[in-house]
């Protein structure tokens, strides 16, 4: 069965590309950028998911509570949970600065999770335009043929056709691209609260061991 889908749907792709005129290969091209962002997004985000330790980072926090520092670098080395390894590079920076290191860390691992974010949006935005110079470029040859008297009625209809063709899919593009965009948003929402909430625990943490030993260390 999918033998003899397929083919079918190939040519019913093609014919509408040729029916949309040129302006249907920019459309086409834009397509097929969309869909490789989606691709690698939508992997990235699902392997993002695999790599959460939250029992891990419990340690972590544990060991940075108790003020054993070592202990809390060793569990948190080679993690392949971001959140994690934002806490590994701060605790090996806190004597310099803590902050400075988490925010430096955190700012990597959003980099990372932001990725072609700002591409996505460009194709919700050019999907429509690009739609909309096809109709204006359809229309266009539709009036150009209306003084025509040989086969004026096919041109007319199809300029009109193309028009609609490269409307719906610049539309078609741009919807399919918004909402998996506006997912990936809250999604990076989402992870800027994990690394932003991580980093004030450590903050904390770390200050009231700092507090604790200079409290021993003046009753001493």
């Amino acid at each position: 069965m999918t033998i003899e889908i397929t083919p079918i749907l190939g040519n019913a792709i093609v014919e509408y590309v040729h029916k949309g005129g040129p302006i249907m290969y920019p459309i086409l091209l834009t397509a097929v950028v969309a869909i490789c962002i989606l691709a690698e997004r939508i992997t990235w985000w699902l392997r993002l998911t695999g790599r959460r330790d939250p029992k891990r980072l419990e340690s972590v926090y544990g060991a940075i509570e108790e003020g054993n520092m070592k202990e809390a670098i060793q569990l948190s080395r080679n993690s392949s949970d971001p959140v994690i390894r934002m806490i590994h590079h701060g605790l090996n920076h806190h004597h310099s600065s803590l902050q400075g290191a988490l925010e430096v860390a955190a700012g990597l691992e959003m980099q990372k999770a932001g990725r072609f974010l700002n591409a996505m949006d460009t194709i919700v935005t050019l999907g429509p335009l690009l739609g909309l110079l096809g109709t204006v470029t359809g229309i266009m040859g539709s009036f150009t043929s209306i003084g025509d008297s040989e086969l004026a009625v096919e041109k007319v209809t199809g300029g009109i056709g193309e028009a609609l063709i490269a409307t719906a899919a610049g539309l078609g593009i741009a919807i399919s691209t918004l909402i998996p965009l506006n997912y990936f948003h809250s999604r990076l929402a989402k992870f800027q609260f994990d690394l932003e909430a991580a980093a004030t625990n450590v903050t904390v943490l770390v200050a009231q061991n700092e507090a604790e030993q200079k409290s021993l260390g003046y009753t001493a």
